[in-house]
Order: C-alpha cells, then structure tokens, then sequence
C-alpha cells in the first residue's frame, strides 16, 4: 500500500504523512491536542500582556510585555521570558522579585515581593482579514471545492489544502490573500515546528512556520526567507487560522536581461503590516532564479502537515 501511494502521491504530500506517523506528538485539531494546548496562547491584563507556549512534557515559557502584546498595542516591549512545569492542575514560575501561576480556566496570577499584583486572562486573537472575500476580478485560487488550480495539490477531509503544490497559472504583479493553519508540534524546535512556506512567482519566500512568542527572525514566521525579518512577530499559536495579505511588484530587467530594479512587496500578517515597500534582493533558498518571466505561487512542502484556505490572488494591470 505505501509502495503504491509513493506512486501517485506527490513527495510532500507523502513526506507530511509519514512525519505525523512518526511523531505523536502532531496535532491537527485542539480537541486531540491536549491540556498543554489548552494554556498556550495570549493572556492580557491591564497595560500588560503575556504569551505562554506549551514545550510540551507539562513544560511552558511565558513571554511577558509591557503595555500589552505585539500587535495590540504600539508600544508594547518585551521585559521577560520565564519557565516552568505543571505541579497538579497550576503552573507556577518564578523570577528574581516576582512568583506567578498559570491557573485552570485561564488566569495568569503573580504577585512581586513588594505585594504589587498582576493578573491576566487568556483571550483568543483572530486575523482580521481572516475569511476575507475576493474582490471582483480576483482569480479564486482555492475555496474549498477543488484543487484544480494548483499541480499536485491535494484536499484532505476537512477539505483543506495540503502544503506543498503550485498553481498552474503564472503571475507577475499582484495581490494575494493566503489563509494558513499550523500543526501543534510541543515537542519540536525550530524549523521543525510546522514549516511551509508561500513562494511568490516560485522565487521569493515569505516563512511559514510556528514561531509564536519568538524573536520574529528573518527564517521565522512572516520572514522573507535569510533576508529580512519582520518588523512584528505576528504569529498566532498554533491550531489558529492566520493570514498573509501580500502585495508584491515583480523584478525589472532591461532588454539584455539584466535586472534594473529589485522585486518589492509590502506584507501584512494576521493583518498587521510586518514588510512595507521590502525590497527583495533576490531568490530565497530553494526559489527559482530571477528573470522577467512571471512565476507560480507555490506552498512550500517540508514534511509538516500545514494546510491552507481561502487563496485568492488579484492581478495588477
């Protein structure tokens, strides 16, 4: 039977099939995930905000800001990282002049050596531009219904889009609006926690990956790929549908094929703009070369069960 399915499936498709099997420590949906899901997420409180992310084995990191969490408020600034373990049905953590709990019912409770106090609670941020309708005379790449647009693409139950195919059509100047959903993965680090990737005309990476509470760093999530981080780190947690709003101005090249000016694209994330007028100095790692000729949009494939929805895409003329 695999023999035969490496026969007819593409080696992304495959690849993402086989690392879920191997790895019971994937989940695609919060009611397999478990109660470590359960506490990750964004907590805010008053002129504060923390974001806790599950390591999986009843470990967890909170992220703590002042003024509120990125992306909410303008002037939020991070001020510690802490960790701890899961004692019971509490989360305590500690540092120098501070103790906290993360409580049942998500509640972030803590109080400082001093006696001032704090506490949080735990909400659930959505994109804005999520579910967003294609204005009229967008090419509807995916919704739902099939896969033809795409080569290689395939749908899974739910009817979502696997990662890891290109469309058919090629495009130059654009607008594009890509839905994407990542996998739970407690126990991976790295670009081993949900990788995928949108390619712009198969050459400009834009990262795909769960990067929630991190740095924000140009191989992270929103990052034109080993070029240029983004400006916010906008990723939600995992097991939460994002958005990617791309507006992108191809390369230029002269009539002996030389390029005269950089491809630009401004991007936001989960609605938030993270890359605005970024000039892209070439193709990223594992993009097609440069040259005047327009290019696919691609879903990278690395073996990550990532999928997608609501693709959309709006030619300039």
């Amino acid at each position: 039977m695999i023999s035969r399915l490496l026969y007819t499936l593409p080696l992304a498709f495959f690849c993402a099939l086989t690392a879920r099997a191997a790895d019971p420590q994937t989940f695609l949906t919060p009611a397999e995930a478990g109660p470590d899901y359960a506490v990750q997420g964004d907590y805010q409180g008053d002129k504060c905000g923390a974001q806790v992310i599950a390591l999986g084995n009843n470990k967890f990191r909170v992220v703590g800001w002042s003024n509120g969490l990125p992306g909410v408020a303008a002037d939020a600034e991070k001020t510690v990282e802490v960790e701890g373990t899961r004692e019971g049905d509490k989360i305590p953590f500690k540092i120098k002049g501070w103790h906290g709990e993360l409580l049942p019912g998500g509640q972030l409770v803590g109080s400082s050596d001093e006696g001032e106090t704090f506490k949080l609670t735990r909400i659930v941020r959505e994109s804005p531009t999520a579910g967003a309708k294609p204005p009229a005379g967008a090419i509807v790449l995916f919704d739902g219904t099939n896969a033809d647009a795409f080569d290689h693409g395939k749908l899974d139950d739910r009817n979502l889009l696997w990662s890891g195919p290109k469309t058919k059509q090629k495009f130059q100047d654009f607008t594009l609006h890509v839905e994407f959903i990542l996998p739970f993965k407690p126990l991976a680090r790295g670009q081993e926690r949900g990788n995928s990737g949108v390619y712009l005309q198969d050459r400009y990476e834009v990262q795909v990956l769960d990067s929630y509470g991190l740095k924000g760093e140009f191989n992270e999530c929103g990052g034109i790929y080993r070029q240029t981080a983004p400006k916010i780190n906008m990723c939600l947690p995992a097991l939460q549908w994002q958005t990617y709003d791309i507006d992108f101005t191809a390369a230029k090249f002269d009539s002996a094929g030389k390029k005269t000016k950089n491809a630009v694209a401004t991007i936001k994330h989960n609605g938030v703009t993270i890359h605005e007028n970024q000039e892209i100095t070439g193709s990223t790692g594992g993009g097609q070369p440069e040259s005047p000729e327009p290019g696919a949009i691609q879903l990278q494939g690395h073996g990550n069960p990532v999928f997608y929805r609501n693709i959309w895409i709006v030619e300039k003329k």
